[in-house]
């Protein structure tokens, strides 16, 4: 019985230890997201180079955590699930939002398509989502065909989404771009180019280490 307790003495960690634990698993965090945290506020807020803040997409500021837009997957699964630093490898993701889609729509559907193909080597960094409350029967048909890798996403049963201020799907379509962190940034109309999405998605891909 006392060789048994004094082993369990021996392998538990002292106060001492576990202190020291945590504060390397703090380093290792720092070290790890703290670039991506600094270069987002950075982004955000143009601090420091204020004059070199040229996005061309419309800000959303303050972000607006993806959970609040109550979104799911074809399995059921919330949007949110898919970011946070917790994901050996979180992605960004385009989402196209519409109420009915028209030419409008589509377009944005196009755009946000050629976008990610355009990003090259950086292009597994980012994926697409939809969400349209009524897809015509012509662009149902042909869905499969063009716009494969881009998710179809749903309303959360019995839920109401919020849209970030600006943002009305029933109004115009518009693109949203979904940090790696779950966080609403920016957002996209058909007023933009797809040149003008491209060069702040490249900007965003090289400052962040994440995603």
């Amino acid at each position: 019985m006392t060789d048994t307790t004094a082993q369990q003495h021996e392998t538990e960690p002292t106060p001492e230890q576990v202190r020291r634990g945590r504060r390397t698993a703090m380093l290792l965090f720092a070290i790890g997201f703290g670039p991506m945290i600094l270069a987002t506020i950075m982004y955000y807020s143009g601090w420091l180079h204020p004059e070199t803040r040229s996005n061309h997409g419309e800000l959303i500021e303050p972000a607006v955590p993806v959970a609040e837009l109550n979104l799911v997957d074809a399995d059921g699964q919330p949007l949110q699930t898919r970011f946070g630093p917790q994901l050996e490898n979180p992605k960004w993701m385009l989402v196209v939002t519409a109420q009915t889609c028209g030419e409008g729509c589509e377009q944005l559907l196009y755009l946000a398509r050629q976008v990610n193909i355009a990003l090259g080597k950086n292009a597994n960094r980012v994926s697409r989502a939809a969400w349209i409350g009524t897809v015509p029967p012509e662009l149902q048909s042909r869905w499969r065909n063009e716009y494969s890798s881009m998710e179809r996403l749903r309303l959360a049963p019995g839920a109401e989404t919020a849209w970030p201020e600006a943002v009305n799907p029933a109004e115009s379509p518009r693109i949203l771009v979904v940090d790696p962190f779950g966080n609403v940034m920016m957002h996209y109309g058909n007023e933009h180019t797809g040149k003008e999405i491209l060069e702040d998605l490249k900007h965003l891909m090289k400052l962040s280490q994440i995603g």
